[in-house]
C-alpha cells in the first residue's frame, strides 16, 4: 500500500492526539507531544488542524507532523517505523517539494527524532544541521518537594493572570486573553493544567503549562517563564518543581521540557529543579 499524506479536519484531530499519546514512553528520542498540540490549540482548532500533517498506509498512521509556522514542521513517526525505508523516502520528497503542501521555498526546519531515518536522508539531501537543543526529564515515581511558594491553578476567571506573566516573560509573546480560552476550550487541555506562582506581596512571577499524554507515559511542561521583574529570585526553579507536582497528580511516570542548549538560564533553572539533561538533538536546516 501507498503512503498517504493528509491533512485532518477538526474532527480528525482526535484520532491523531490518541495516536501520538500511545506513541509516548520513558526512553522514547524527544518528539512531538500531544501538548504541543495543545498549546498550538491557542490559535484554534481550525488553525490546529490547518498546521497537522499525517502520514499513514493502509489506514495506520505512520508520522504526525505540526507546522509551528510555514517554516519549521515538528515531526515525529512510530516507534516500529522509525528506521522504515519507504516512509523515510516519502517524508523526504513530501518535505522538500513546496506543492505537497507541507514546507514553504526557502529555509526551513525538520524537528524528527534523532535516530529516524530521515534525518540520515535529510542530511544526504544536502540538509544542514541546526543550532543544538538540551531535552531534560524529571522522574515522578518519587514524591515532589514542596516548591515553596503559593502557586495557583488557573481557571477560566484568572486566565489573564497566565497571559499576562506569558507575556512578561517572553519579549515577543502574543499569549492573549482569547487565546487562552481557545487552548483551555482544546481537547488536549481536559489533561493539561496552567499555574502561577506568587510572591509574598501576591505578585504574580511565574507561570507554567502542564501536559499530560495520559497515566504512565511523560508530560511536558510548555511553556514555563518566570516575570522579567521577578527574575533572579528563585522562581523559575519553584514553578518547575510545581509543575513536576502537578504532572505526578495526573498520573504522568515523568516531566519532560526541552529548551535551546544557548538558554544556559534555562537549562540551569531545569536542572535545579530536578531535571537531568539528555543528549542534545538538532532539527534539520535547509538554507535555500
Amino acid at each position: 500500500m501507498a503512503i498517504v499524506l493528509g491533512k485532518p479536519e477538526v474532527d480528525g484531530l482526535s484520532e491523531a492526539l490518541g495516536v501520538l499519546r500511545g506513541w509516548q514512553y520513558d526512553g522514547a528520542p524527544m518528539q512531538l507531544h500531544p501538548g504541543d498540540l495543545g498549546w498550538f490549540w491557542r490559535f484554534g482548532a481550525e488553525a490546529t488542524a490547518a498546521a497537522v500533517r499525517i502520514w499513514s498506509r493502509d489506514g495506520q498512521i505512520l508520522a504526525i507532523g505540526l507546522l509551528d509556522g510555514p517554516e519549521l514542521l515538528r515531526l515525529t513517526i512510530a516507534p516500529d517505523a522509525q528506521r522504515d525505508e519507504e516512509l523515510a523516502h516519502q517524508l523526504v520528497e513530501d518535505l522538500t517539494e513546496p506543492e505537497r503542501g507541507v514546507l514553504m521555498k526557502g529555509k526551513v526546519y525538520v524537528e524528527a527524532p534523532m535516530g529516524a531515518l530521515v534525518q540520515d536522508l535529510l542530511f544526504e539531501d544536502g540538509w544542514n544541521t541546526d543550532e543544538p537543543w538540551t531535552p531534560l526529564r524529571r522522574d515522578l515515581t518519587e514524591p515532589v518537594k514542596d516548591p515553596g511558594v503559593r502557586i495557583k491553578v488557573i481557571g477560566p476567571e484568572q486566565a489573564h493572570v497566565r497571559t499576562g506573566v506569558q507575556r512578561a516573560s517572553f519579549d515577543r509573546s502574543t499569549f492573549t486573553d482569547e487565546h487562552w480560552h481557545a487552548m483551555a476550550a482544546g481537547t488536549p487541555y481536559a489533561d493539561a493544567r496552567c499555574l502561577v506562582a506568587y510572591d509574598d506581596q501576591g505578585n504574580a512571577v511565574a507561570a507554567v503549562t502542564v501536559w499530560s499524554a495520559g497515566p504512565g507515559k511523560p508530560g511536558l511542561l510548555e511553556p514555563m517563564g518566570v516575570h522579567r521583574n521577578h527574575r533572579g529570585h528563585g522562581y523559575g526553579k519553584a514553578i518547575t518543581v510545581a509543575a513536576a507536582a502537578s504532572l505526578q497528580e495526573l498520573g504522568s511516570s515523568s516531566a519532560i521540557v526541552c529548551t535551546p542548549s544557548s538558554n544556559a538560564g534555562a537549562v540551569a533553572t531545569y536542572k535545579a529543579a530536578g531535571f537531568q539533561p539528555l543528549p542534545e538533538i538538532r532539527d534539520r536546516r535547509r538554507d535555500a
